[in-house]
């Protein structure tokens, strides 16, 4: 009999700005996955209200969070890495209730270095102006999670040779 191992199933989530596409990008490469940014699976009239510069609401998250879940579900043996906000808790157990065995990889830093690379990064459509309702909205992963959390000062290759190989400050 022929024994079946799913791949990772790789939450990078965090704030506008702490690199969750990049690092994302390079994790998947790292561990052999496919990416999939999560800003890709939001409706367009989610994009419309970020793009001028209005929070989204638990209502607009709900069917983007599920996608999501849906997502990583849906992943083959080589397992997913996805760029995902899931600042809340809340959020996380909806991925979670789609796709049970997530991991989170949280990449966390200072709001000075976050704010500054937001203002470096012309085009995208979530504006700076975000950045202080999201840390409002933040909740960090808990210890009963199973995920990382990572310094975001890090250099994005770093950070994703530590999700590769669960080098990361354990949550859960």
């Amino acid at each position: 009999m022929e024994v079946s191992v799913a791949g990772p199933l790789v939450v990078v989530m965090g704030v506008s700005g702490s690199g969750k596409s990049t690092v994302g990008r390079l994790a998947a490469e790292a561990l052999g996955a496919p990416f999939v940014d999560g800003d890709d699976l939001h409706p367009p009239a989610n994009v419309a209200k970020m793009t001028a510069g209005i929070p989204l609401t638990d209502e607009d998250r709900g069917p983007w969070l599920l996608e999501v879940g849906r997502r990583l579900a849906a992943a083959g043996p080589e397992g997913i890495v996805i760029a995902c906000s899931a600042l809340k808790r809340a959020y996380r157990d909806m991925i979670r209730a789609e796709a049970p065995g997530a991991v989170f990889a949280e990449l966390d830093g200072t709001r000075e270095l976050l704010a500054e690379r937001l203002t470096d990064r012309p085009g995208h459509f979530m504006p700076a102006s975000l950045l202080d309702s999201q840390l409002a909205t933040l909740e960090p992963l808990r210890p009963d999670e199973a995920g990382m959390r990572l310094d975001v000062a890090l250099p994005p290759a770093e950070l994703a040779r530590r999700i590769a190989h669960g080098e990361a400050s354990r949550v859960g």
